[in-house]
């Protein structure tokens, strides 16, 4: 393992990509345009998406060749960020797994017939994780097996996140006794194949998925040292846009918070002028420098090519750890009300916990932490 790098570098296309984000973010995702979101059946606005597609945010780090802008992931993060400070429930972070997880393992034709798709308009997901729940992407149960040209999947999955707005389903299998990928497309996952899953984040739409019969031509699948370098690209992609989008949270919840504080009167004053308030809210200012710092560190390296799982990891567990307590605080800070569904709070304190468990929670990433630090040492 190589020494941990302390570089950190902001580029002038993120510095852009962040202004724009921010901007489109205020004007077009508020609170009540997200609780609309959470009270529609498919929580999913097309008309929003089309808008995001027309940018060309689905394609940033998509090459030119495909149709894409050409940049890395760490262009993502900046439109990432400001997404989660206002809790977008758009599959944005979804399709950019999918198209990770295509870039590093995908062979020349399984690139040319669905990265140009993504970079229309076009949502991908990833399908990853068994029903007991492992962390641990190398642990599959789902299984392939080969018939002629075509190969039939059996198995479940679970906690899939935009399945059912989804136009391709990228679904980790045993292959021949070693794990592989395979590009479901949605004409040929039924929707009644798809059941939705409850999660404590209700501006996500999460399924699970019975692939019984379902067939894949042999094109479609993944294999060998591709398939082993795509689930590693998927999994560093998915830390780093969760805790990309956990710093946004943070920030979002700190300005609710504060506006509250300096808008409620208790006992004549301002609730906000009291100094245990005044230090809560610095707390969290504190979390959210900490993790937006970890965030941009990790994507530096990404976008150098180096070895960056320690980076990763880190930023994992400070910005959901960050976010988690700034959810926390900012629903006891509300009183009575923090507790209700009309507060807007705890929105932010679901998206939270759902961040800090996604791909692995901080009792994870901190026992993995070990392994590769003190080892190094």
């Amino acid at each position: 393992m190589t020494p941990l790098s302390n570089k950190l570098t902001f580029s002038d296309e993120q510095v852009s990509l962040l202004d724009v984000a921010t901007t489109f973010c205020r004007e077009k995702i508020s609170i009540a345009t997200v609780r609309r979101q959470i009270a529609s059946e498919s929580g999913f606005d097309r008309e929003l998406w089309n808008e995001i597609a027309g940018l060309g945010w689905t394609g940033v780090m998509i090459p030119e060749d495909f149709g894409g802008s050409g940049l890395s992931l760490a262009e993502v993060v900046a439109l990432v960020e400001p997404m989660g400070r206002h809790l977008a429930a758009v599959p944005l972070v979804s399709t950019q797994l999918f198209a990770r997880a295509l870039l590093a393992g995908g062979s020349e034709p399984i690139k040319r017939a669905f990265l140009p798709q993504l970079c229309s308009g076009s949502i991908g997901t990833v399908a990853l994780f068994e029903s007991e729940g492992d962390w641990d992407l190398g642990h599959i149960e789902a299984s392939a097996v080969q018939e002629g040209d075509t190969v039939r999947l059996s198995g479940r999955k679970t906690l899939v996140c935009d399945a059912a707005v989804a136009d391709f389903v990228l679904v980790s299998v045993n292959f021949s006794g070693a794990p592989a990928l395979a590009v479901v497309k949605a004409a040929d996952l039924p929707k009644e194949r798809r059941e939705r899953e409850l999660v404590i984040d209700e501006t996500r739409r999460c399924f699970s998925l019975r692939l019984d019969g379902i067939g894949v031509p042999l094109s479609s699948l993944i294999t060998g040292e591709r398939a082993q370098a795509a689930l590693k690209a998927v999994r560093d992609a998915a830390l780093l846009l969760a805790a990309a989008e956990a710093a946004g949270g943070i920030a979002g919840v700190l300005e609710l918070t504060v506006e509250y504080l300096n808008t409620r009167v208790a006992f004549g004053r301002k609730i906000g002028s009291y100094q245990s308030l005044k230090h809560g809210c610095s707390e969290i200012l504190i979390g959210l420098e900490r993790a937006r710092s970890h965030v941009y560190h990790a994507a530096t390296l990404i976008a150098a090519g180096e070895d960056a799982e320690v980076a990763l990891r880190m930023a994992k567990v400070e910005a959901g750890d960050s976010m988690v307590f700034a959810g926390d605080r900012a629903v006891q800070f509300h009183g009575g009300f923090g507790f209700t569904w009309d507060c807007d709070a705890q929105l932010y304190l679901r998206r939270a916990l759902w961040l800090q468990n996604a791909f692995g929670d901080a009792t994870h990433h901190r026992r993995r932490l070990a392994d590769l630090l003190l080892t190094a040492a």
